[in-house]
C-alpha cells in the first residue's frame, strides 16, 4: 500500500513538472524512459507556437496537437533527432505525408522545447519575408537576378548567385557567410511575389534583424518597381 501511495507520489510531482498525463507520467517512471524536457509553453499556446491551428493540423493528420504531443512522447521522440521523428512519423501513420511530417515534427519540438522559433534542426536560425508587387513575375525576377537593378535598391550584402532557375528561384550567398534562398509566384500576369528565406543565422536575435532588414529592403524594392 506504502508503494503505491509513494508511486502515485511520484507520478504526481512528473505531471506537475513535465506537464503530462497520469497515464504518460506513470508510463514514463515505470519504463524507465529517461525525462522529457518541459513543454515551452501551455497547452493553449501550442498551436501558435507550433505555427499551425489545431483545425488545420487535425483536418490533415486525424490529430490536434495535443494529440500528437502524447502519440510521439509515447514513442520518446524527445529522445531523437528530428530526421528520427520524421521517418517514424512515416512509418507508422500513413495520414502523414512528407511535408505534414515536417510539419507535426518542428510543432513537436518547439513544444517540447527542443527547438526555437525560427531554429532549424541542425540548431541555425533563419528569417522568412514575402511581398506580393504589382509587376509580372519575369520583371520581379530580374530586380533580384541582375546586379545593376539590384544595386538601386538593395544596398550591401549580396555576395554571389549560387544558382537560378528563371522566374522561380535563386539561391545566393550573403557577404556574412549566410544564404538567400528566394522563390517566385506568378500570380496573375501584372502580379507576382517573392517568398525568402535567410539562412545559416546565428541566434534568434540575428533572425529577427534580418527580417526587418528585408522588410526595409522590399519597401526599397517596391518604390523602384
Amino acid at each position: 500500500m506504502t508503494q503505491n501511495k509513494d508511486q502515485k507520489r511520484l507520478v504526481r510531482a512528473r505531471m506537475h513538472k513535465t506537464g503530462e498525463s497520469y497515464t504518460a507520467a506513470r508510463a514514463a517512471l515505470v519504463d524507465g524512459a529517461s525525462e522529457p524536457p518541459p513543454y515551452a509553453a501551455p497547452p493553449k499556446q501550442w498551436p501558435k507556437l507550433a505555427g499551425m491551428s489545431d483545425s488545420a493540423v487535425q483536418a490533415k493528420t486525424g490529430r490536434t496537437w495535443a494529440g500528437w504531443v502524447k502519440e510521439l512522447d509515447r514513442a520518446r521522440a524527445y529522445e531523437l533527432k528530428h530526421p528520427e521523428i520524421v521517418k517514424y512519423l512515416r512509418a507508422n501513420y500513413d495520414q502523414v505525408g512528407p511535408w505534414w511530417g515536417q510539419t507535426v515534427t518542428v510543432g513537436y519540438e518547439r513544444i517540447r522545447g527542443l527547438r526555437e522559433v525560427q531554429q532549424n534542426c541542425n540548431g541555425a536560425f533563419q528569417a522568412s519575408k514575402s511581398r506580393t508587387f504589382a509587376v509580372d513575375v519575369s520583371t520581379l525576377f530580374a530586380a533580384f537576378k541582375d546586379s545593376r537593378r539590384r544595386k538601386k535598391w538593395m544596398g550591401s550584402g549580396w555576395k554571389r548567385v549560387r544558382t537560378a532557375t528563371e522566374d522561380r528561384s535563386i539561391r545566393a550567398d550573403w557577404d556574412d557567410g549566410t544564404q538567400v534562398n528566394l522563390y517566385f509566384t506568378a500570380k496573375s500576369p501584372t502580379k507576382s511575389s517573392v517568398s525568402i528565406e535567410h539562412t545559416k543565422l546565428a541566434s534568434k536575435a540575428d533572425a529577427g534583424k534580418a527580417k526587418e532588414a528585408w522588410h526595409a529592403r522590399l519597401d526599397a524594392l517596391a518604390s523602384t518597381l
